[in-house]
């Protein structure tokens, strides 16, 4: 399988990033959390001629899914998403789902805490984390379906990735837009907790 190539895309006046994710060699795509400017995004897709197939919602929060219906009606791409945090998406992703794209492949991880369906998109060494983390940083677990130990549980789980991992965050949060597992294992107080509890006192402080 070829691996995706990733475009970040600025796409609020609230830092948020989307992504355009395409196969190189078909140029089928993908947009990924359209934001607020999802004109941005269709821009970039028409200039590097990349046919979106797919909607894809790292997570529900309006900052992320507010371009959704300005994708969906300029491209009639089908929206996929977690059902816990998108209502009745054209395809229900999961823990394990896999979203070819020509001739590469993303893998979904369910990484609840932010909120209960957040997702992140692997591909190959590429990982989209929306808000679970960010550069520096991890995702709120003080609003409403948060839940600060599950969050927990889900870095946890990204820590292992291989540290040549590179990172791209649902916010422009950090020192810089992008980073690796290996540089958040260094400098994100967040990923240091040694355990949940000392997560918690630094969570939710």
């Amino acid at each position: 399988m070829d691996i995706l190539n990733i475009i970040q895309i600025p796409a609020s006046d609230m830092d948020n990033f989307s992504y355009l994710v395409y196969c190189p060699e078909t140029m089928h795509g993908a947009a990924v959390d359209p934001s607020m400017h999802p004109e941005r995004l269709l821009e970039k897709a028409r200039e590097l001629n990349v046919d979106l197939k797919l909607l894809l919602n790292t997570h529900g929060h309006r900052d992320h899914v507010a371009g959704n219906g300005a994708i969906i009606e300029a491209t009639g791409a089908k929206l996929a998403a977690h059902p816990q945090d998108v209502p009745n998406p054209d395809i229900i992703l999961s823990e394990g789902s896999t979203i070819q794209l020509g001739n590469g492949l993303l893998k979904v991880l369910h990484t609840p805490g932010h909120t209960p369906g957040s997702i992140v998109f692997r591909s190959g060494l590429q990982l989209i984390t929306g808000d679970t983390l960010f550069v520096s940083r991890c995702g709120r677990a003080d609003l409403p379906g948060s839940d600060v130990a599950a969050l927990y549980d889900s870095l946890q789980r990204l820590k292992t990735l291989p540290q040549d991992t590179t990172i791209y965050p649902g916010h422009d949060y950090g020192p810089q837009s992008t980073s690796t597992i290996g540089w958040e294992l260094e400098h994100n107080d967040f990923l240091k907790c040694p355990d949940l509890q000392s997560f918690i006192r630094l969570r939710m402080a």
